[in-house]
């Protein structure tokens, strides 16, 4: 995900998007303690995804 794609969203857009990553967090660290995730990255990845998101939120909220 490019933070240029998401300064283009609205504010109600982003936190959205922030509750989607967040539960898909939930369900990849799930998945990564019983064993059956294969690509561990994969949480790195949307721990920045949802700082990103946060953080444009709050630019735009000023």
């Amino acid at each position: 995900m490019k933070a240029n794609e998401l300064k283009n969203a609205t504010a109600a857009e982003l936190e959205t998007k922030s509750a989607e990553l967040t539960k898909e967090l939930f369900n990849v660290k799930f998945q990564l303690h019983t064993g059956r995730l294969e690509n561990t990255a994969k949480v790195a990845n949307l721990r920045k995804d949802i700082a990103r998101v946060k953080t444009i939120l709050r630019e735009k909220r000023g």
